[in-house]
């Protein structure tokens, strides 16, 4: 993990993020790719992946 990657927001969450979360509802954050995968479960979340991660997308 390169060392500008963020870490996860979720709370108690150590993974590197992967993903920024556009929530219509909330702050966008950026998680892990785990965490992503449950948030665009809900109707409007949008999932952008971010450019520093892409070997998590390969």
């Amino acid at each position: 993990m390169s060392p500008e990657r963020p870490v996860c927001a979720e709370e108690g969450c150590d993974r590197p993020a992967a993903v920024r979360l556009h929530v219509p509802w909330a702050d966008e954050r950026d998680v892990c790719t785990a965490h992503g995968r449950s948030a665009v479960q809900q109707e409007g979340v949008v999932a952008e992946p971010l450019e520093e991660a892409f070997d998590d997308w390969r």
